[in-house]
């Protein structure tokens, strides 16, 4: 395929997936609420943890959607960016929490300037991204020395029959519930699709390692359903 044709092949995916977030944006943080049965809550603190933000730090949070992600950064002192692809989300996001910055950026195009954060966090976006390993080396460009990576994303159980009955079964009701409580029920069948693909916690690990960073770890969480991965630039 012709570079050309590639580059738009690309940037048409990119817009089909932030029209998609689109369409849910006014109630993607309910459902989050709802299909995780409250976990999402007690997940976050994980990731903040991680982060560690101290006041004056400049904290970069991807796929940030309506900002929910990103409040508690600010709460900590931190300046902090809320980045989507999603105008939508950004949209909803200026309305709910119009003292939070948000900026419309492509995570494989960032549009910030080498060493601009002293940390880069990315929660259940990283999936929706055409290249992890394109996108992993973008962050660590925009990261400082010594600076932190943290990624939460859905992950595979570690328990063989658990893991089994959560690809098969569980993930089929991530469509049956976008049918009843969004707009765009064929949004959450892409999510379930997408988890269903997503690679397990080393691949992951070993990608970020390509990708320049070191001291990569995780943690699992609910049995390896959800992983939060950290890395240091």
């Amino acid at each position: 395929m012709p570079r050309s044709d590639y580059r738009a092949t690309l940037a048409k995916r990119r817009g089909d997936v932030a029209a998609m977030f689109d369409g849910v944006a006014d109630r993607y943080d309910l459902m989050n609420d709802v299909m995780t049965a409250g976990q999402m809550r007690r997940w976050r603190k994980v990731v903040i943890d991680a982060v560690d933000p101290k006041p004056g730090q400049r904290i970069l949070d991807l796929a940030a959607g309506t900002g929910t992600s990103s409040r508690p950064f600010a709460d900590a002192g931190a300046t902090v960016i809320a980045c989507d692809l999603s105008l939508g989300m950004l949209r909803v996001g200026v309305q709910r929490q119009p003292n939070l910055n948000f900026v419309a950026g492509d995570a494989l195009a960032l549009p910030f300037a080498d060493e601009s954060f002293d940390a880069v966090t990315i929660s259940y976006g990283l999936r929706n991204v055409e290249h992890t390993l394109d996108a992993l080396i973008e962050m660590r460009r925009v990261t400082k020395p010594g600076g932190r990576l943290v990624i939460a994303e859905v992950s595979t159980p570690t328990n063989p029959l658990f893991s089994a009955i959560y690809k098969e079964r569980l993930l089929g009701i991530l469509p049956i519930l976008g049918r009843i409580g969004s707009s765009n029920p064929s949004a959450y069948a892409y999510l379930a699709e997408s988890m269903q693909t997503w690679p397990d916690q080393e691949t992951l690990a070993d990608l970020i390692v390509e990708a320049g960073w070191r001291d990569v770890a995780w943690r699992n969480l609910l049995g390896g359903m959800v992983a939060i991965h950290r890395g240091t630039a």
